[in-house]
């Protein structure tokens, strides 16, 4: 069990520092939909320096490297840089660069870059206008902030059944927000918000608690609590099997632009 008084910032660097491994060749993280969605919506032209927050493994920001002049990556734990350095340096991608940083205190100046992205972080920031607020102020004039994360549906039921599976599984959850709190967050920066298309991402439970190491204890809870979800519950999560599951989470492609 985690102590109380632990941090987020350090529950998310010891739990992703021994999964880094896992993460560099998770079907779900490595590509995807939602990760193509994103390269098209950044419309790059090659001139640009991109930022990429909550890098992980990099593959995002791998993603983009081919298409930009600079990017860099960002993360909290040291393991997911190093892992993100042997990955870029195999795939000869000279231009993408790993720095430790936290999103909510950016080092960079005002106006660096001409995009920032995260993809499937964000449920991990624990201030996330605080993120935002850097994120605006990193951001050149006419510049996008391309955003995918887990989103939580709007019905509050079933927003409070995602957030309890998904802290229970791993104790580094924050809050899956719904595609309407991050609009909401956005405009509050000063950003222009929109969403750009939302993706099913088929899950299966065994990889899914695997991949972050979740305790065995924490594995029987999810279990009883999956056993035992409403039918419009399951329903709505695509929810099949007993004891080990399949489900789905959605996930949202969101964009914060800069006049």
């Amino acid at each position: 069990m985690q102590p109380r008084s632990q941090s987020i910032e350090s529950r998310i660097q010891e739990r992703f520092g021994r999964a880094a491994a896992a993460y560099a060749v998770s079907p779900v993280h490595r590509g995807g939909p939602d990760l193509d969605a994103m390269l098209a919506a950044a419309a790059l032209t090659g001139r640009e320096r991109v930022l990429d927050l909550g890098c992980g493994p990099g593959h995002a920001a791998a993603a983009f490297a081919p298409h930009a002049a600079e990017v860099v990556a960002l993360d909290l734990t040291e393991a997911m840089l190093e892992t993100g350095r042997v990955l870029a340096a195999e795939r000869g991608l000279s231009n993408l660069r790993f720095e430790r940083g936290d999103a909510a205190r950016l080092s960079f100046p005002d106006a660096s870059f001409e995009r920032v992205t995260s993809r499937h972080s964000a449920h991990h920031f624990s201030d996330p206008r605080a993120v935002l607020r850097e994120v605006a102020r990193v951001l050149k004039p006419g510049g996008a902030f391309l955003l995918v994360d887990t989103v939580a549906p709007e019905n509050p039921a079933l927003d409070t059944f995602l957030n309890a599976f998904e802290v229970l599984r791993d104790p580094s959850h924050v809050r899956d927000h719904t595609v309407s709190q991050w609009c909401d967050m956005l405009r509050a920066v000063g950003l222009e918000a929109s969403s750009l298309g939302s993706f099913a991402s088929a899950q299966e439970f065994d990889a899914w608690v695997a991949r972050i190491g979740t305790s065995p204890a924490a594995v029987k809870g999810l279990q009883a609590l999956f056993d035992e979800a409403p039918e419009e519950v399951r329903a709505a999560f695509g929810i099949r099997g007993q004891g080990r599951y399949d489900f789905r989470l959605e996930f949202a492609l969101i964009r914060g632009a800069r006049a």
